[in-house]
């Protein structure tokens, strides 16, 4: 009699190429199934996640992975561009730079917390969650730490970033400096800017690390020397035969 552990159709997405996954059947007792079951995939998916988390927030989190990256690097928002410019024509550009430098410290801190975040999410992952991500296309599996991770991320920076934004006295410069251009804009019938420094930076860190992630995960499916394990050679072994 025949035993079935799983029968799905996975589809992978390497760049312009669909990938065909098929986990096939085991006949009781037949020995060594000639695919791979659904719990392998989804822990080769598990395994591919957490590499891509790692190293995202490694390359994120290390000195300087903001403050001197042309893509991440966060800097004064150009609703303020204005008043950063009226400082730095009056000597004060130090208020500014060190505003700039706290808030690229404060999100190149939280980072490790992002990982913890991340790889506790998808240890919780269900064979359905795996499933649901590998049909979903390019970027799926990045969808999901999304809508799984985005409230508690957030919980978990919003502290971090605010002491690095203290310490540097960040916040109260940048309050000074909001409130000066909302004041100004009262006037000049501009719209006003949310003088919140923890929530504009805690935002860019979440853009940036989900960003990041988003591209490690389209690297470990594309590319095969980022397979580096057993359980990941097989499953996209596995997947890349049957292109």
């Amino acid at each position: 009699m025949k035993k079935w552990i799983a029968i799905a159709l996975l589809s992978f997405s390497f760049t312009s190429c669909d990938t065909l996954l098929q986990v096939l059947e085991e006949t009781e007792g037949a020995g060594v199934p000639t695919g791979i079951t659904s719990s392998e995939a989804a822990a080769g998916l598990k395994e591919a996640l957490v590499k891509g988390v790692g190293n995202g927030t490694q390359l994120l989190g290390k000195t300087d992975g903001f403050f001197k990256s042309e893509l991440y690097k966060i800097l004064i928002p150009d609703e303020v561009k204005k008043a950063e410019e009226f400082l730095r024509g009056y000597g004060l550009g130090h208020i500014a730079d060190n505003s700039i430098e706290a808030m690229n410290r404060g999100a190149e801190g939280a980072m490790n917390e992002a990982k913890v975040v991340f790889v506790n999410a998808i240890t919780a992952m269900t064979i359905q969650d795996a499933i649901s991500i590998v049909t979903g296309g390019e970027g799926a599996a990045t969808d999901y730490l999304i809508r799984t991770t985005s409230t508690q991320l957030r919980e978990k920076f919003q502290p971090i970033i605010q002491q690095s934004l203290d310490k540097a006295d960040a916040t109260k410069n940048w309050t000074k400096l909001v409130n000066t251009y909302n004041n100004l804009s009262l006037v000049h019938g501009k719209p006003k800017i949310d003088p919140d420094l923890n929530k504009y930076v805690t935002t860019k860190a979440m853009t940036a690390i989900f960003s990041t992630v988003r591209k490690e995960e389209n690297n470990i499916r594309a590319n095969p020397l980022e397979r580096t394990t057993d359980i990941l050679k097989k499953v996209f072994a596995y997947a890349d035969s049957k292109r």
